[in-house]
């Protein structure tokens, strides 16, 4: 008879080979007839043995792993204190939701409340803009510059020469690389703004040394599987404010009062971390003692991850500089290809002192180019080559968000980058699956673009 040790061992065992056969034979493409993707999980055997074992313990929420995870993903962000949630969606949700406290620290050290004006790019993914909207604060729009999309800090500061009410400014680096993040963090000092940066596409990039995610009073993180690292599902929040850290927490459970996983997730057996779990706890019913761990000081969320998903991102944060190093050799090869065709497209470029950890490779068609988006990714999807859009482009020409564009008069002429975009932006991939055989295939799809309409280089 196998102890229950030795059967694990050899169930992981299988795991190991089975997850081995299976990435050697998906590394088997044919050109022009699989899908070259623009980004996708790159899972070794570690990752799917560490799951597997996270299954069979029997601990599926938020635990040990999970815990382990904050405490080491902090510093990937530069910052103290973490809180690991389900999705990168999730963790923009609860940095905004958590600016609603009615905790002293918001109001009087962060000096912001509902109803405050944030500013935001007219060019996001809808989860920088959604929390504004949700949490009932009032975005306050701004152009992008090209060619990085980044938001236009001339109008951001224009903006806030004549707007006192405006407190936070919020969004996402684009595809990895920043605005001038001196000039941004010259003006969120001056005007004393809380600055909410999203790095959900620039894990790994930095800025004049420093790494992107700890210039923000809170910083964001994704994991989902187009991105730097994955969960599956997952997301981040840093800080190096401990008192924010226990904030995010309880809206992210719930809006509980007890901080006790901090320390010991998923014990419910041990003193609480205040060393006091039953009290009177209630201000509505003082004399009732009461269980600490069941007090709700917010109106949270339950936006925690699994503990599965944690140990997947513990293997894959040990192969982050590998990520790294690939995506800065694709988006150079990529260049590459593109620049002899420079006249047509405003090509990416780092911006000054920053070295981006590129989540992709973003062309924007210059206007009065021989050709539309729709002709040159129509010629790459055709040859099974993805792409995909700018996100938004200017989103509020989407069905969800036209009554707000309703107030604007004319938002191609106020936004006209933005517009741009819109008809004109996409991205390729940069990730590590996309081998030297594959780069060699988009070169190759891409001139016979140029020479069938008589564009030679």
């Amino acid at each position: 008879m196998y102890t229950m040790s030795e059967k694990l061992k050899q169930i992981l065992t299988l795991v190991d080979e089975f997850a081995k056969e299976k990435i050697e034979k998906e590394k088997t493409w044919k050109p022009g007839e699989d899908w070259l993707s623009y980004s996708g999980p790159i899972f070794s055997s570690e990752e799917y043995m560490a799951a597997v074992e996270v299954l069979l313990d029997g601990w599926l929420i938020f635990g040990k792993n999970a815990r382990e995870f904050e405490l080491k993903f902090s510093h990937e962000l530069g910052k103290k204190f973490g809180v690991l949630t389900n999705s990168g969606s999730s963790a923009n949700l609860l940095m905004l939701a958590a600016l609603t406290s009615r905790d002293k620290y918001i109001q009087e050290v962060l000096n912001i409340k509902k109803g405050d004006k944030i500013i935001t790019p007219i060019v996001c993914f809808p989860t920088t803009l959604n929390p504004i909207l949700q949490n009932g604060f009032e975005p306050v729009f701004v152009d992008v510059d090209l060619p990085s999309l980044n938001p236009n800090l001339d109008e951001v500061e224009k903006l806030l020469e004549a707007d006192k009410d405006i407190r936070g400014i919020m969004f996402a680096h684009v595809l990895g690389n920043p605005p001038d993040m001196e000039r941004l963090m010259y003006l969120v000092d001056k005007y004393n703004l809380v600055f909410l940066e999203d790095t959900c596409d620039a894990l790994g990039s930095t800025y004049d040394g420093k790494k992107l995610g700890s210039f923000g009073t809170m910083s964001s993180c994704s994991f989902f599987p187009a991105h730097h690292m994955t969960t599956g599902e997952g997301g981040f929040i840093a800080t190096d404010s401990g008192k924010l850290r226990k904030l995010l927490a309880s809206f992210r459970d719930w809006g509980r009062a007890c901080y006790c996983n901090t320390a010991k997730p998923g014990n419910v057996t041990s003193g609480t971390a205040c060393g006091n779990r039953f009290g009177n706890w209630l201000p509505g019913a003082e004399e009732a003692l009461y269980d600490h761990r069941y007090v709700f000081d917010e109106i949270g969320y339950n936006l925690k991850p699994l503990d599965l998903q944690a140990a997947i991102g513990l293997k894959q944060i040990d192969k982050l500089e590998d990520f790294h190093d690939s995506r800065k050799l694709n988006f150079q090869e990529l260049y590459n290809i593109f620049e002899p065709y420079s006249e047509y497209f405003y090509l990416p470029k780092a911006t000054d002192k920053s070295d981006p950890s590129w989540f992709a490779f973003l062309l924007t068609i210059k206007e009065g180019a021989p050709f539309s988006r729709g002709d040159f990714v129509s010629h790459l999807e055709e040859a099974k080559i993805q792409t995909r859009s700018y996100f938004s482009g200017n989103i509020l020409y989407h069905p969800g968000y036209r009554h707000i564009g309703e107030k604007y008069d004319n938002m191609s002429q106020q936004f006209p980058n933005s517009h741009l975009v819109t008809f004109n932006s996409f991205f390729l991939g940069t990730y590590q699956g996309i081998t030297n055989e594959k780069l060699n295939y988009i070169k190759t799809v891409v001139s016979s673009f140029f020479e069938e309409r008589g564009i030679l280089k």
